[in-house]
């Protein structure tokens, strides 16, 4: 989630909304007047990554130790997230050229490697994977929630707009229906988030070329079919993160208000239509109002904040995500990929990485793109597919028609990315230790969610009951994880 600073109250009075909708348009003015007038930072557009990840203790369930956890690591780049037994690793931003893709998995590795060894003393263990599997309704009630005044906050803000409790109600192959009391469920879904800086004139190009790709990044990178105990979906995270979030009671449902977790609805020309998209449709969670006077600054020759319009912007979870962002004075943009689980491996979400940048370069500049050749809810529907199915989803693509995953990674995508990769001016070495990567999971059909569903019926074939055997396969998906090897070379129990 990422929700940033700390929020001063829970409990927002009447003017207070309203002063926060008059700001919150004034910031959106500004920010079109910036994207018509303003120079944007995008000389050399950097890349970035977070990866969240769960704590376990020796018996391979959920600890509500990242406090502890946190104090051990005792470093900037780790930070709490929304549960307990949740962290996140920012990793620095930085170019993609040359080499830096294999520096960049070296570095991954030894920061997760030195954190690991520090949650050690505390007795926790660090998890990189989509949903914990031993994860139980149990876990998530009493202190289940990182201390921290802001995710109490989104908490109360979602249930007051609701005015009832949340229903999880998942299909899949052991469907399951619960109710929620609090947001605990979206602590569940422990995903990775990709960061690529562009200019406003590229933004658009690029933000369609990723709604594109999330159905084939989904497919090939699913790692969370286990849910309280259920086989769920290849990716049940998706559905978990929707459905913990949702503001609407059924009625605004069958009105068709937008949902908070949200794919969109069309393709765009500007950056400007998102954040316009989310003023109109999303009353705001967090309506807090920060001094600045975004008019003022601008007039004033300085970079304006508009906190407003991204705290509003971090509340409205869109897989692809438009940020605005001020570094050192400068502003900037970025496309926040937000589609990809944690896990399985540092190798394997490198792969995942390097993959979605090189198709994203390719796409993004086409002369004919693909988005002109599909409709919005095609790309909708394909990441549903993908969600759903993972590596056994069939996607719609233009020229090629209903196809196969596989066939179309190996088609279509695999030729894109690496043609992608080469512009970008990335080594020939590391396109091709990462998109083997990919090769391999195409060519065995197997990735974190496979390796996850055939571990634990083979250990319950062997007479495990399911709670024992989503222990077992957790043991060993760590075990696994150490290694580096990729999750498609991990051996079947």
């Amino acid at each position: 989630m990422g929700m940033g600073d700390e929020v001063k109250s829970s409990d927002y009075s009447r003017t207070q909304r309203q002063l926060y909708r008059r700001k919150i348009q004034q910031c959106l003015d500004v920010f079109e007047t910036m994207l018509a007038q303003s120079s944007f930072d995008c000389d050399q557009p950097l890349t970035g990554m977070e990866i969240e990840a769960n704590l376990v203790g020796g018996d391979y369930r959920p600890v509500m130790a990242n406090s502890d956890v946190l104090a051990a690591i005792d470093d900037p780049a780790y930070q709490r997230e929304l549960g307990a037994y949740n962290i996140e690793l920012n990793v620095p931003p930085r170019p993609l050229p040359g080499r830096l893709g294999l520096e960049l998995e070296a570095e991954v590795r030894a920061s997760l490697n030195a954190a690991e060894a520090k949650a050690h003393a505390d007795g926790a263990r660090i998890v990189t994977i989509g949903i914990l599997p031993t994860l139980m309704p149990e876990h998530l009630t009493g202190d289940w929630m990182s201390d921290s005044a802001r995710y109490a906050a989104l908490n109360d803000s979602i249930f007051a707009a609701r005015g009832e409790d949340l229903a999880i109600d998942i299909d899949g192959p052991e469907p399951l229906t619960l109710r929620a009391p609090t947001i605990a469920p979206e602590s569940a879904c422990t995903s990775m988030q990709l960061h690529l800086q562009v200019s406003p004139a590229q933004f658009a190009d690029h933000w369609n070329a990723a709604q594109v790709l999330a159905g084939p990044q989904l497919a090939l990178g699913a790692n969370s079919p286990y849910f309280f105990g259920h086989r769920l979906w290849a990716e049940t995270r998706v559905e978990v993160f929707a459905q913990s979030t949702d503001t609407r009671p059924d009625e605004l449902k069958n009105q068709g208000v937008r949902p908070r977790v949200w794919f969109g609805e069309r393709w765009i020309t500007s950056i400007f239509d998102l954040f316009e998209e989310n003023v109109r449709y999303f009353p705001s969670l967090l309506p807090e109002v920060s001094e600045e006077d975004p008019v003022a600054e601008l007039a004033q020759g300085r970079t304006p904040q508009l906190a407003e319009l991204r705290l509003h912007n971090g509340t409205v979870y869109r897989w692809n995500r438009p940020v605005y962002d001020v570094v050192d004075g400068r502003p900037h943009l970025r496309v926040e990929n937000r589609v990809l689980p944690s896990g399985p491996t540092v190798a394997d979400m490198l792969a995942n990485a390097i993959f979605y940048y090189g198709l994203l370069r390719r796409m993004a500049r086409e002369r004919r793109p693909l988005w002109t050749q599909m409709s919005f809810a095609v790309a909708h529907d394909n990441f549903r597919a993908a969600a759903r199915h993972g590596m056994e989803a069939r996607l719609y693509w233009p020229e090629l028609g209903e196809v196969g995953v596989q066939e179309l990674t190996r088609r279509e995508l695999l030729p894109m990315a690496r043609q992608g990769l080469d512009e970008w001016g990335v080594a020939p070495e590391v396109s091709e230790r990462f998109l083997g990567i990919i090769e391999g999971r195409v060519a065995s059909g197997r990735n974190g969610a496979t390796w996850q569903v055939s571990t634990v019926q083979a250990l319950q074939a062997q007479g495990a009951s399911r709670p024992d055997a989503l222990v077992e396969m957790l043991r060993r998906y760590c075990a696994h994880m150490h290694t580096n090897q990729p999750v498609h070379t991990w051996e079947l129990a």
